[in-house]
């Protein structure tokens, strides 16, 4: 960067209670060293997290998303693996869509057992982010209105209880 300082992303991660937590939580009591930037969310299951918490997170400043799971097949809710998979395709071309790099949402499998992996996947998409530089969302006020998708935003704005 020219002002001399190091761009630090900031990261928000929502990890399965069930697995990716439990690894995330091994990770921590194995004093495994990973990248300070990630602020884990925990979520019941993958397949519960709403698109709109990742929007949210991205539009509050988040540089980068990563969403941890279990393995296909291993899902404590059977298929919610599968269900946050086809949301996540879905929500990467919206994002492009929109001008943000997909490697800024990242959906990884890891099991409980898997604390190393955690380790690995936090340190590769903090420098992933870092490489792409800081998030720079345009204000929905300055975008042109044929690049609005109207019925997305909306969704987003009864969610959030109106316009604002």
């Amino acid at each position: 960067m020219s002002d001399n300082t190091k761009f630090e992303p900031r990261i928000v991660a929502f990890f399965c209670n069930w697995c990716t937590y439990t690894a995330a939580d091994l990770a921590g009591t194995a004093r495994m060293s990973y990248s300070p930037n990630v602020r884990v969310i925990r979520i019941m299951c993958s397949g519960r997290l709403d698109p709109q918490f990742i929007l949210k997170a991205f539009r509050e400043g988040a540089d980068g998303v990563l969403i941890g799971g279990c393995h296909p097949g291993d899902c404590h809710y059977q298929e919610g693996n599968y269900k946050a998979l086809r949301r996540i395709t879905l929500l990467k071309r919206f994002l492009k869509s929109m001008g943000i790099e997909e490697e800024r949402l990242r959906l990884e499998w890891i099991a409980a057992s898997e604390g190393d992996k955690v380790q690995k996947v936090i340190n590769e998409m903090t420098e992933q982010v870092r490489k792409l530089g800081p998030l720079k969302l345009e204000p929905a006020s300055q975008l042109h209105p044929e690049e609005i998708d109207i019925s997305s935003v909306e969704h987003a704005a009864v969610a959030e209880g109106g316009a604002s």
